[in-house]
Order: C-alpha cells, then sequence, then structure tokens
C-alpha cells in the first residue's frame, strides 16, 4: 500500500479541502483516501474496474462533459461524486437516454438543491422513452408476424418443390 502525497483541491466527504501534503492510502477496492477519513479517490483504471467499464469509456464521458475529475500531478483523480455519476450515465444508457438528456439531468444536480426540477425532468423522459419503447414493441411484434408468415410460404413452397422433384425422379 503505496503513500501518494496530494497537492491539494482534493475534497473529503464534510466539504473540507484536502491539505497541501495530506497523504492518501489506497483501500482494499483500489481507491485512494486521505488518511484522515476522507473521500476515496479513484484513478481511471479503478474506477473502471469498478464499474465494469474501461478507461477509455470514462475518458470518453470525460470528454463529453459528463464527469469532470480533478489532477493530482499529470494523472485524473476520480471522487465519489464522479463515480455517482458514472452510475447514472452508465444507467441512463442502458435505458436508453442520449447523451444530451443524460447531461442535462445531471446538470440539475448542481442547479437545483431541491431535485424537484430534476425529478420533474427525470419523469417526463421516463416517460417519453417508455412511449418510444411501446411504440418500438408494436412495430417488432408486426416485422416478427410478417417474419414468420414469411418463414412459412418459404417452408411451404420448399416442400412443394422437394416433393415435384420426387415425382419427377420416380
Amino acid at each position: 500500500m503505496g503513500i501518494l502525497h496530494l497537492s491539494g483541491a482534493l475534497t473529503r466527504p464534510n466539504g473540507n479541502d484536502c491539505d497541501i501534503g495530506d497523504s492518501i492510502r489506497r483501500t482494499l477496492r483500489g481507491a485512494a483516501v486521505c488518511l484522515d477519513g476522507g473521500a476515496a479517490l479513484y484513478s481511471v483504471s479503478q474506477l473502471g474496474e469498478d464499474l465494469g467499464v474501461s478507461a477509455r469509456t470514462i475518458r470518453f464521458y470525460e470528454d463529453k462533459g459528463l464527469i469532470s475529475p480533478r489532477r493530482v500531478g499529470n494523472n485524473r483523480v476520480y471522487t465519489q461524486r464522479d463515480r455517482a455519476r458514472m452510475i447514472l450515465i452508465l444507467r441512463g444508457k442502458r435505458l436508453g437516454f442520449t447523451l444530451r438528456e443524460i447531461k442535462e439531468y445531471l446538470d440539475l444536480y448542481d442547479v437545483d438543491p431541491t431535485l424537484a426540477k430534476q425529478v420533474r425532468l427525470l419523469l417526463k423522459a421516463v416517460h417519453s422513452r417508455i412511449l418510444r419503447l411501446e411504440d418500438q414493441r408494436v412495430a417488432l411484434h408486426q416485422t416478427l408476424a410478417e417474419l414468420r408468415e414469411v418463414e412459412a410460404q418459404a417452408q411451404t413452397a420448399l416442400a412443394t418443390l422437394q416433393s415435384g422433384s420426387r415425382r419427377a425422379r420416380g
């Protein structure tokens, strides 16, 4: 377990910044924490491993402005807030939301401390997504029915061809 020294600007759970020279240690899960009990910090590879995604995926969402890691020297350092945002991003993508919709939702965390706007936006987005999925389900059922009909016709045609060729030989 190596000790790292911070250059400041990292936040403890109580909201206070870690001081210059504060040491951090690695936990069993690979996160780094201030020795005085501060917030967990993750490298890009540690966060990726923890969330089951690649470092490239994390950097992609960083490039899109969805997460904002801090720097310790030349290294990116991700906080619990970044981890929580990544969990929400990954869930949003799994549910079919666009990056724009996810960003709009995440940005409301900083704007509305009551979270009322965020919850209203979430309800609107979820309702819209449900309607789109219901439309897709109807289209999928129609497509499957048509494909089954074509399959049955093809099987009938093949059976007719095979029985006709047997008669011609016999």
